[in-house]
């Protein structure tokens, strides 16, 4: 059990004997009354016994040199803490009213006058020490309370809560098993394609037109699963705010038509009227995420719009935003569903042909884009068979100079020596040879040790390691190169299936010069190498 502190009395009186005669009596009494008593010479020493401690009441002799009575009163309580302390002031002659209505200015609860009768001492006192002993016992029980409120209050927050979540998740029960349904359609479809495509390879009887196709599905469908894959991560990352910009002045419009331009080379959009409106819009993105977030929206309306449908694309400049609108002629979107058309996992009904595809992230995906970038995405339906209409809002930035790449002459520079580390064989071999097939003369490890003795005994411009090797991993890997005066020079780039900032900042840490997630994009990987090169010393 807590100990209870005692009340306080303070005295305050600047003549020895007076404070002398006015503590031995209240000390007479103190241990009956239950409380401590505490002196103090002037003034000045008063007001730090009020910091130190809280008082019951305060004896405070009216007339004292340099700070008197009423100048200390007022003092103490001009303090928040000791505002509301009552003094009783000493004096050694009868006060005239004048005094008494200063003294109660300065917030006087009482008067006593010398020589000090000790039974009226004694009462006034016990009053004012009975009364702060109920105080602080009100105090405490006010405490208790509080607290007592303070657990029930959130016990019933938690219990309210844990109502709700478990509605939530019984509520998002079916969505989740919906989607799971549809990820794994969604995944055999492109397996399946590939799996019959690679058996038609293999066959006897293949032609070289039955081959060649064949090899376009293959292409074609693991670039499907591989934006599977990227959107499940991204959603992933996006969600809990782990997604790394890379930002830059760029032009939306010509970022938009690129985009549009890949749709149009596979295709896409060959039974579509196209409505292309497009004026320069600089902001300040991240070119991939953007590329992405447009994508999805282009996609999207190919999907949901039958053959012979009008898409819209326009690029608008509104005051301080840049306002990219993608609309349709499309199925539309019903009202229902209009207010949860970003949340994840939500499709539009949902029918045993899949006819449509995806995996309903697409949208949600694009929201948290879009907000990352500072910005704001809209979506718009008259309803079921009308149409629909997705407005993108992103801060307008300065236009930058664009610096195009020098046109190669004859005069081109040899392409940097590669050392490829990895210990997946097929990986390997196939990086290996799209990277020679561009003129890069490379050299193959398959584990970590072999890689540092392959770059000691070769000295490559640049090696391309895995993190994951057997023996010592890619940070190792890095940290030994890094230490060999022969080989610190050695431009090293990261391969890993892991892209949060924490892993960006373990290989960065390592001694790597970039980090590149998988599966990597060789028009990257090869950006990614020519940055490299370009910056080693001569």
């Amino acid at each position: 059990m807590a100990k209870i502190e005692k009340p306080k009395i303070l005295v305050v009186n600047d003549d020895a004997a007076s404070l002398l005669a006015l503590t031995s009596l209240l000390d007479q009494w103190a241990d009956e009354s239950g409380y401590d008593v505490i002196s103090a010479r002037s003034g000045q020493e008063a007001l730090r016994q009020v910091l130190l401690h809280d008082f019951a009441v305060i004896l405070l002799d009216v007339n004292m040199p340099g700070m008197d009575g009423f100048e200390t009163a007022e003092a103490i309580h001009q303090r928040a803490r000791s505002a509301d302390i009552p003094i009783i002031f000493v004096t050694a002659f009868l006060a005239d009213e004048i005094d008494r209505l200063k003294a109660y200015q300065r917030g006087a609860a009482d008067f006593l006058f010398t020589p000090v009768i000790p039974q009226i001492l004694h009462a006034k006192v016990q009053v004012f020490v009975a009364l702060a002993t109920k105080n602080e016992e009100l105090k405490r029980q006010t405490h208790k309370l509080s607290q007592r409120t303070t657990e029930l209050t959130a016990t019933n927050k938690r219990l309210t809560r844990e109502m709700e979540e478990r509605q939530a998740a019984e509520a998002k029960s079916h969505a989740k098993d919906e989607f799971l349904a549809m990820l794994g359609h969604e995944l055999r479809n492109p397996l399946s394609a590939i799996s019959s495509a690679a058996s038609l390879i293999g066959l006897p009887g293949a032609g070289a037109d039955t081959v060649s196709r064949a090899k376009l599905i293959i292409q074609r469908q693991s670039q499907h699963l591989s934006r599977i894959v990227d959107d499940l991560l991204d959603l992933s990352r996006a969600m809990s705010g782990k997604i790394l910009l890379s930002r830059q002045p760029l032009d939306i419009g010509a970022l938009v038509s690129a985009c549009l331009d890949t749709f149009k080379a596979t295709g896409r959009t060959g039974n579509y009227l196209l409505n292309v409106n497009m004026t320069p819009g600089w902001v300040d993105g991240d070119a991939t995420r953007l590329e992405q977030i447009t994508s999805n929206l282009i996609d999207n309306a190919l999907k949901y719009t039958p053959p012979g449908g009008t898409i819209d694309i326009a690029i608008t400049d509104d005051d301080d935003e840049i306002v990219l609108a993608v609309s349709d002629t499309g199925v539309g979107i019903s009202a229902e569903l209009l207010p949860h058309v970003f949340d994840v996992f939500v499709q539009g009904s949902i029918t045993l042909d899949r006819a449509q595809g995806g995996l309903g992230i697409g949208l949600a995906l694009v929201r948290r884009l879009v907000e990352l970038h500072g910005g704001t995405v809209a979506a718009h339906s008259a309803g079921a068979g009308a149409g629909s209409t997705f407005t993108i809002r992103l801060p307008r930035a300065a236009p930058a100079v664009v610096r195009l790449p020098d046109a190669a002459g004859d005069d081109t520079p040899q392409k940097p020596a590669i050392l490829l580390i990895e210990d997946n064989d097929d990986g390997r071999e196939m990086m290996a040879t799209m990277l020679e097939a561009y003129g890069y003369p490379v050299r193959q490890a398959a584990d970590g040790l072999q890689g540092v003795n392959m770059a000691r005994q070769h000295l490559p411009d640049v090696a391309l390691v895995d993190i994951g090797l057997p023996g010592i991993d890619g940070y190792e890997v890095a940290r030994r190169l890094r230490k060999g005066d022969d080989t610190r020079h050695i431009k090293l780039i990261a391969l890993t299936g892991y892209g949060l900032a924490d892993d960006q900042r373990r290989v960065l840490e390592a001694g790597f010069d970039m980090h590149l997630v998988k599966p990597v994009d060789i028009a990257k990987l090869l950006d990614a190498i020519t940055q490299c090169a370009a910056a080693s010393p001569a």
